[in-house]
């Protein structure tokens, strides 16, 4: 699972290009010395994974109680039906009901720190804009965190997000070096793959939940398995 959420960051930083990007280019990153831009960019990235660290073990929990209470492999169901759900229903659905609407003065909050650390050039500046750039609002990360919430696992939900971190690092370093990236076309064609593989990945979590004892893919429920386990004696 942890390859879907690498390759899902891969993808996926052809969005953040869109989204962050206009932050990456405004990185006050030195302009003479490339081993001191080298280690700048190392600590926005570091920041931005960190954040989605965090962001991964809060709902690693919540996919840990879930997981308590015997509802993983029906949550991995759920959790894969949601994700096909979300590139399937138009998007005019979503900006009806507004979801993001009681976050809002968060956001506004943290793009305000990130103007103000814009400005500054001190070796933390790097790290605490990738910190914050990583609170802001994007689709693909909600689609990670539905795939650290099905890990049922702190640190497997933590490793989920961290890995889509890492797969956004290499488009987004090629960013903040040449200022632009890709021909559009090129970002067209790659965008509309995005929502592909999210089906893809949702069906992979479906199969997984239906326990069908696939290894490493739809393994046997636990109960399922101690059960078998009894028998044998």
């Amino acid at each position: 699972m942890l390859i879907s959420a690498f390759i899902l960051g891969i993808l996926g930083s052809f969005h953040c290009v869109g989204m962050c990007g206009p932050i990456a280019f405004m990185l006050p990153v030195s302009r003479t010395h490339n081993v001191s831009k080298f280690f700048q960019i190392g600590l926005y990235h570091i920041g931005r994974l960190l954040t989605y660290a965090i962001i991964g073990i809060l709902f690693g929990i919540i996919g840990k109680s879930l997981n308590l209470f015997g509802f993983q492999q029906k949550l991995s169901i759920f959790i894969g039906l949601a994700m096909i759900l979300v590139i399937l229903l138009p998007h005019r659905i979503f900006a009806k009901y507004n979801f993001s609407k009681p976050v809002y003065k968060v956001i506004s909050k943290v793009k305000n720190a990130l103007g103000k650390e814009l400005k500054k050039k001190t070796p933390d500046t790097f790290l605490t804009i990738g910190f914050l750039n990583g609170f802001l609002p994007c689709g693909l990360v909600y689609i990670a965190v539905f795939g650290a919430i099905a890990s049922g696992n702190i640190l497997e939900g933590g490793l989920y997000m961290i890995f889509f971190g890492l797969g956004t690092i290499p488009l987004m370093t090629a960013v903040v070096y040449t200022g632009s990236f890709l021909s559009v076309n090129i970002r067209n064609r790659i965008q509309k793959a995005i929502p592909v593989f999210v089906v893809i990945i949702g069906l992979i979590f479906i199969i997984r939940g239906l326990g069908l004892g696939i290894p490493y893919l739809s393994p046997k429920p636990a109960t399922e398995m101690v059960s078998s386990g009894f028998e044998c004696h």
